[in-house]
């Protein structure tokens, strides 16, 4: 397959999400066996935000980890979900509607945050980071609106290095995605971009490049998944 997101990849990437949107979440939920959302609760985890807390969570999507941090502020803190897909934020909002929360969702650039320095008490990254044109860019965004002394968290898909995990990736991934979602394309580029994806602990490096300080890591599933936080120096 030809690589149309080398010269743009959010571009590529905006057009993309429009087309699948309304599929993604199925394909999530078949593509990790349901494991997605406890990925995502561990990320809230390691966030370390309480009630009143407010947080900000970059290339949200659907909403689902923005879900998961609102439960942990609420009532009285915030989330505010940032996308570039105005389709993706559209199912966002109709999720919200039956759940209460404090969320809300704008359309945003991950690289250039519309908010002030020392704002959120956590800035989280789910699945999204891969798909920014600069992603060093977005991580000191992240750790730019962080106050200091809390954390930016970014759960993301790493190279697997386990053989039978990369062919579920390169092969099984395209196939589920032309079958369930009618997008081949979409989920050719999902591997295609992990492949390229800095590997753990070079994402820890840049992290820290960022300003970062205390940054760690841990795999999951095997390997294809990384999480990682850092928190920004007081």
């Amino acid at each position: 397959m030809s690589k149309p997101w080398v010269t743009s990849r959010s571009a590529y990437v905006s057009e993309m999400f429009a087309a699948i949107a309304d599929r993604y979440d199925v394909m999530n939920f078949v593509m990790t066996m349901g494991q997605d959302q406890r990925w995502r609760r561990d990320a809230v985890e390691v966030a370390n935000v309480g009630p009143g807390d407010r947080v900000v969570d970059v290339a949200t999507g659907t909403g689902d980890l923005a879900f998961e941090l609102a439960s942990r502020v609420a009532p009285k803190g915030h989330v505010i979900g940032v996308d570039f897909s105005e389709p993706m934020l559209h199912l966002a909002r109709q999720k919200s509607a039956g759940r209460h929360l404090p969320v809300s969702f704008l359309v945003g650039n991950a690289q250039e945050l519309e908010f002030s320095d020392n704002s959120f008490a956590a800035a989280t990254c789910g699945f999204g980071l891969r798909n920014l044109d600069d992603r060093l860019r977005g991580i000191r965004e992240m750790a730019r609106v962080v106050a200091p002394g809390r954390r930016v968290v970014i759960l993301e898909l790493t190279p697997p290095a386990n053989l039978l995990a990369r062919h579920y990736m390169d092969h099984v991934i395209p196939r589920l995605g032309q079958v369930l979602a009618r997008a081949r394309d979409a989920y050719t580029y999902l591997p295609e971009s992990v492949s390229e994806f800095p590997d753990a602990p070079t994402l820890g490096a840049m992290m820290q490049s960022a300003g970062l300080r205390g940054v760690t890591y841990r795999y999951l599933n095997f390997g294809t998944v990384a999480l990682h936080w850092g928190t920004k120096p007081e």
